[in-house]
């Protein structure tokens, strides 16, 4: 098979690379691509937003199969383009993509569903936002509506911070996504997130993971994309698995179908978990980065199989063979990172590092340039590594990080300390 997945950052590495396993796999492209990704697949500058851009490089490459990495092209009706064309796509309908392009879209889903999530709000004026805060209290949630690349959700732990946050979104600090804002209620306890591939049918689970979300150590400082992630998640146990998918994600995907717009892809359910029992914190449409990196190093070939099962509404016969072992990924990210940062530094000592099934650097936002390695964006690469244990692949990880020779990154020390 032909293979083409759009993107450029870790997930798209992690992604291509367990492609690249798999004997079905006779040539990959990968769109746009990064330095790390040009070391084992072809890369095409395309578009991946411009549908019609996508569909023509498809036909003109003789691809079989499109596997859809960011969520700005799914909302963006890239899948919809390329099913109107005949060409097998693994990643949900714009009208599917809602789930994440639209917080309110989901409370909507919630509530025709019954599943269980925060108690909520939605506005489309500041001031009756800011009333509604002021009678509430605090601490609360405010979220901008629409896809802001994960940075458009505040946890506000005081008044003011919640009130200013109403301000940004609606003075455009999130652009257009923050035109409408979601008030959630805080919820307590402890996250973590469920990956289910779906057929528009059929549901699997093929994973969970728990990431850390704050740039410092012991969970401090601002939220960022993600400083590093592990799977499994031992919160997230086989008991608290089957509740999460019998009340929240099988009622989602029988209302999405009930609708006439049925989910076909992967579903990110991000979850809170207390006293065992789940509640929804979000959705996303797409593998979660980089909790993608450790699900892909776990999973490895069976990966490709199961997306193109799910592609192809084959899920009903499909089975994920899981080993009993453990994976971490690292973040390095650009000093600055998440506020402001140099791009273009020069990464050494990468191609000193081993890389086989077990120990990986998926890169993330790299560029190559006069034959270097630089950094291009403000998370960096991924170290990730799978072991019997988690201690042990932490070990892994944290060894190869030593090994790579880049004064102007920066990665925390802790990533597993919960689960550890």
């Amino acid at each position: 098979m032909n293979i083409l997945i759009l993107g450029s950052g870790g997930r798209e590495h992690s992604l291509a690379w367990a492609v690249m396993q798999n004997p079905k796999c006779d040539r990959l492209i990968v769109a746009p691509g990064n330095a790390g990704i040009a070391q084992i697949a072809e890369c095409a500058a395309l578009d991946i937003e411009d549908g019609g851009a996508v569909v023509n490089f498809a036909e003109e490459n003789a691809i079989d199969f499109v596997i859809v990495g960011p969520e700005a092209p799914l909302a963006a009706g890239v899948a919809d383009r390329l099913r109107e064309a005949g060409v097998l796509v693994f990643g949900p309908s714009a009208e599917a993509a809602r789930l994440e392009a639209s917080k309110s879209f989901t409370k909507e889903i919630c509530d025709a569903s019954g599943a269980p999530t925060a108690a909520y709000a939605r506005f489309t004026e500041a001031e009756p936002a800011k009333e509604y805060i002021r009678a509430q209290g605090t601490p609360i949630v405010v979220k901008a509506d629409g896809l802001a690349a994960g940075k458009g959700v505040i946890v506000a732990m005081d008044e003011q911070t919640a009130l200013d946050a109403i301000d940004d979104m609606f003075g455009g600090a999130f652009g257009g996504a923050g035109a409408e804002v979601v008030i959630e209620e805080f919820m307590e306890g402890e996250e973590a997130s469920l990956f289910v591939l779906c057929d528009g049918e059929d549901i699997l689970s093929i994973g969970t993971a728990q990431d850390h979300k704050r740039v410092g150590e012991g969970d401090t400082g601002l939220n960022t994309g993600g400083m590093g992630a592990y799977s499994p998640a031992p919160v997230l146990s086989a008991e608290i698995e089957a509740l999460a998918m019998d009340q929240i994600v099988h009622p989602t995907v029988a209302e999405m179908k009930r609708r006439g717009t049925p989910f076909q892809g992967v579903l990110y359910a991000g979850l809170m978990i207390k006293d065992g029992q789940p509640r929804l914190v979000e959705y996303n449409v797409r593998f979660g980065d980089p909790e993608c990196q450790v699900l892909m190093m776990r999973l490895g070939a069976q990966a490709m199989d199961l997306m193109h099962a799910a592609a192809e509404g084959r899920l009903a016969e499909t089975r994920v063979n899981w080993a009993d072992d453990h994976a971490i990924t690292v973040v390095m990210a650009a000093k600055g990172y998440p506020g402001s940062y140099e791009k273009g530094t020069v990464i050494n000592g990468l191609g000193d590092l081993a890389e086989d099934s077990s120990n990986m650097v998926f890169h993330a936002g790299t560029k190559a340039a006069e034959g270097k390695v630089q950094a291009a964006g403000g998370r960096v690469l991924n170290v990730t590594a799978r072991g019997e244990t988690l201690k042990d692949a932490r070990d892994r990880a944290y060894g190869m990080v030593e090994g790579v020779d880049w004064p102007e990154g920066f990665f925390r020390r802790d990533i597993g300390w919960r689960a550890l």
